[in-house]
């Protein structure tokens, strides 16, 4: 190994910090969907010979492609793949499209750059190729087998065709996936500057270093902070689409030495509709890892040095580890339930430092039709919802669970696409109640400026996101639709093809997220302030709050007497707060109903622990 000095090493992280965020860049203003361009639904990567992540986000599947690959990597190469099922999860739906670019340095292979992004549209029966009744991924659209997109600098145009070929939107996909390879290539040109300045070997001397620190970071808060004996829990993703649910997903964990293990033995079979999530197991253990880092040592590099520490067993045929070729379209609810799991699980060994759930999914709409010129049009739009009470603090309102996602403007929407936003902010009340409170839930109303069809896709519906150490639940999500006559139809969490009529409008509910500890301990003035802010009801800050706020003298103030009274009689009658606070649990239905009375299971509930 070359000799690599501190001050090297340091410079060499940060620049590369600094191009994974400038493949960002690049791809977000070259890209021309919202959902890329606005939205941010882009993960990029850079990585060392053998694949393994040294920045990014979303953890290595290189390594797993290098495997599987028979037909040679040679300098100039661009590869692609959307099928998740070719790259054993590394993407989890084909509407990604994942683009790999070998970096090459003096003839040498000396890394690797990867992104991928959300492309709107990729063909099959519905706009969009995200139905909520697919049973099978033949039934969401075009899969997109690992192709060398350009073969030694050279495009491969009929590859390209082919694929353009099979969307609604070829000129929109076109210009994002040349804006991935665009950002792939900034990481190209970046890391062979970095072998320019400090040679080739100080600079895969320092890949390893930065590797190997992430090792050790982590083997010390996995001993810190995971407990010695099992510890589960369990939540649930409503329904699948197509009337079954709910869908549990359990995870143990325990760790033995400086090495963590996390089974989802216990997590339902797979879905008849597309609520599966073909969950990578690299892609799981940085969840793992930016779970720990995020909580525990913000200033840890993201990076998959830690991978050796960790053991994952997810069961095959399970709702995360579904067998060929079920549908996968909807695998978001899962994914972000996912956190929530997770939190759950290392909140039994430090509720203290653990965090409620958050509104655990990724709610989209998706209009398409075609405009007052006759174009055809199709938008899809993330939303948002409440963050958890957090140990240091309030849960964000209206946010995004992944942090680097935003969201589209209003004057970008009403701009491009025939459609009027009436109102956009924060649920009131929707936030659970906690000293320190959950997030609110987004409220947002469209209204549709031509004649076209509609998908929702979004969760907790019939479910509640859970409280911490007496913190409560967040409030449920829910969809109306108010047509031009004034007629209103309740929509379900997951719908798609709905028809809609010009002036017809669209009242979009997300969930809010749970509270952190007793809400009875919240400051008064805290409570006073939301209040103020528009964010907490009088009603909701009397009746979960016990805090009692009146009109005084043209001003809202704390009826401090009563409020004392009050919050004593609560805490009398209410006794010990529990660690977790739950909503009601929702009624089986479907093929759920039927595993549930038969308990017919494939799979034991119990972990293995060795």
């Amino acid at each position: 190994m070359a000799d690599l000095d501190k001050i090297t090493l340091d410079i060499i992280e940060n620049a590369l910090r600094n191009t994974r965020h400038e493949m960002d860049a690049v791809l977000f203003r070259s890209a021309m969907s919202p959902v890329i361009r606005e939205q941010h639904d882009g993960f990029p990567m850079i990585c060392d010979p053998q694949g393994r992540m040294v920045v990014g986000q979303f953890g290595s599947y290189i390594a797993g492609f290098i495997q599987q690959w028979r037909r040679g990597i040679a300098e100039g190469d661009v590869f692609l793949v959307s099928d998740p099922y070719s790259c054993r999860g590394a993407i989890s739906h084909i509407n990604d499209w994942m683009v790999l670019l070998p970096i090459f340095y003096d003839g040498e292979l000396v890394g690797w750059g990867s992104q991928f992004g959300h492309t709107v549209d990729v063909g099959g029966p519905v706009s969009g190729s995200l139905p909520t009744d697919a049973t099978t991924i033949f039934g969401e659209g075009m899969r997109i087998p690992p192709v060398k997109l350009f073969d030694r600098g050279k495009l491969n145009e009929d590859v390209l065709d082919l694929i353009l070929t099979n969307t609604r939107v070829p000129v929109m996909n076109y210009f994002d996936l040349m804006a991935i390879v665009a950002a792939c290539r900034t990481a190209d040109k970046r890391v062979r500057e970095l072998c320019d300045r400090f040679g080739k070997r100080t600079y895969l001397a320092a890949c390893e270093a930065l590797l190997d620190r992430t090792y050790r970071a982590m083997s010390a808060l996995i001993e810190k902070n995971l407990p010695t004996e099992p510890v589960s829990f369990e939540d649930y993703v409503d329904d699948d689409g197509r009337g079954n649910g709910p869908f549990k997903m359990k995870l143990t964990i325990w760790r033995e030495g400086n090495v963590g293990y996390f089974d989802w033995t216990g997590t339902d079979p797979q879905a008849p509709g597309p609520i599966n999530f073909l969950l990578n197991e690299e892609m799981f253990k940085m969840f793992i890892g930016v779970y720990l880092i995020m909580v525990f040592d913000p200033q840890i590099l993201f990076n998959d040095g830690f991978y050796p520490l960790l053991r994952v067993k997810i069961p095959e045929g399970s709702l995360l580890q579904p067998r060929f070729p079920a549908a996968l379209g909807c695998r978001t609810h899962a994914l972000a339930r996912l956190f929530d799991v997770l939190g759950g699980a290392l909140g039994r060994q430090a509720p203290e430092l653990s965090t409620a759930a958050g509104y655990g999914t990724s709610p989209y709409l998706l209009y398409n039709g075609y405009d007052e010129n006759g174009e055809f049009f199709h938008l899809m739009e993330i939303t948002y919802g409440g963050i958890p009470g957090r140990p240091l603090g309030d849960g964000m309102d209206a946010h995004s669970w992944w942090p680097l996602f935003e969201n589209i403007p209003t004057e970008y929407l009403e701009s491009y696409y025939p459609i009027t936003v009436l109102e956009y902010g924060s649920l009131p009340d929707s936030g659970g109640a906690g000293y320190h409170r959950g997030g609110n839930g987004v409220h947002k109303v469209y209204r549709f400026e031509v004649d076209g069809e509609i998908a929702v896709h979004d969760d907790r519906e019939r479910s509640q996101p859970w409280g911490i150490l007496g913190g409560l639940p967040g409030q449920s999500s829910s969809k109306l639709l108010v047509r031009a006559d004034g007629k209103a139809e309740p929509l379900p969490s997951k719908i798609s093809q709905v028809a809609v009529r010009k002036g017809d409008i669209l009242i979009y509910r997300t969930a809010g997220g749970g509270g952190w500890r007793d809400p009875l301990d919240r400051p008064v003035e805290w409570v006073l302030k939301d209040v103020r802010n528009g964010l907490v009801s009088r009603e909701k800050a009397a009746r979960d709050y016990g805090v009692i706020i009146v009109e005084k003298d043209g001003r809202l103030a704390v009826d401090q007497q009563r409020t004392e009274s009050e919050r004593a009689r609560k805490k009398r009658e209410r006794g010990d707060v529990p660690i977790f606070t739950f909503g009601p649990e929702p009624e089986p239905i479907g093929v759920v109903r039927e595993w549930r009375s038969t308990r017919a299971l494939t799979q034991s509930d119990e972990p293995a622990h060795v």
